[in-house]
């Protein structure tokens, strides 16, 4: 069987380009038709308003696709950058398929499945972006720490949801729990059908009081950034 995994954010919903539903859509039935399928072999899953900086199983389209693939299925996405989040996402989320024996096929990179020859290769050059990713990564944390130990800053910042007790060597980390009760309730809101975007759960948490540490309302950016940190428990 066919399945077909489609996807926009918040941003992408009011463009018309190849972003859209629609057209992504257009991309997996087209392909099918290659296979001798029409339209109504293939199933779609949609996740509309999603980020992409959320992982697949925990969208909830993504996560019903997961369920429902079976062994000998393919699945399709128009591009790699609607079902994953980066070149490393889709390297260990291939894994995954596999194991399942399911085929994968991410249409803007190449219209076979990633198993074949082609496929190998293609993922054999994810796999090089994916270190690059994780080099410039470090690369960035590196140069941070020594801009702020050059202006007498400290090297690391505490993690919201956490606070630092005592001083030098002797200070440890342990968990704020008024501001580990905002993140969990960030989770909560962001993962519900009624906040599905970023902007809606800044709203909601300036509306009962959760604010950042500066005592304002937090940023987009800021909730993006600590939904993907380590839960405080």
């Amino acid at each position: 069987m066919i399945l077909g995994y489609i996807r926009v954010s918040t941003a992408d919903q009011s463009n018309t380009d190849r972003s859209s539903l629609q057209v992504q859509t257009d991309v997996i039935e087209g392909f099918a038709r290659t296979r001798g399928v029409d339209k109504w072999g293939v199933q779609i899953f949609t996740d509309a308003g999603v980020s992409g900086a959320t992982k697949l199983a925990k969208r909830e389209g993504g996560e019903d696709l997961l369920k429902t693939m079976q062994p000998g299925d393919t699945v399709i996405a128009s591009k790699l950058d609607r079902m994953f989040r980066s070149a490393s996402d889709a390297i260990d989320m291939f894994e995954v398929f596999k194991a399942k024996g399911v085929e994968l096929v991410l249409f803007d990179i190449s219209n076979e499945p990633i198993s074949t020859g082609v496929g190998k290769l293609i993922m054999t050059i994810l796999a090089a972006v994916a270190d690059m990713e994780r080099i410039r990564i470090k690369e960035r944390t590196a140069d941070g720490r020594r801009a702020n130990k050059k202006a007498g800053r400290p090297v690391g910042n505490v993690p919201f949801g956490y606070r630092k007790v005592g001083q030098g060597r002797a200070s440890v980390i342990e968990i704020n729990q008024d501001e580990a009760e905002i993140v969990n309730r960030m989770h909560d809101l962001y993962h519900s059908r009624k906040h599905p975007s970023y902007d809606s759960v800044v709203k909601q948490l300036a509306k009962e009081g959760m604010l950042s540490r500066a005592g304002k309302p937090f940023t987009p950016m800021a909730i993006r950034r600590l939904l993907v940190q380590e839960i405080p428990v």
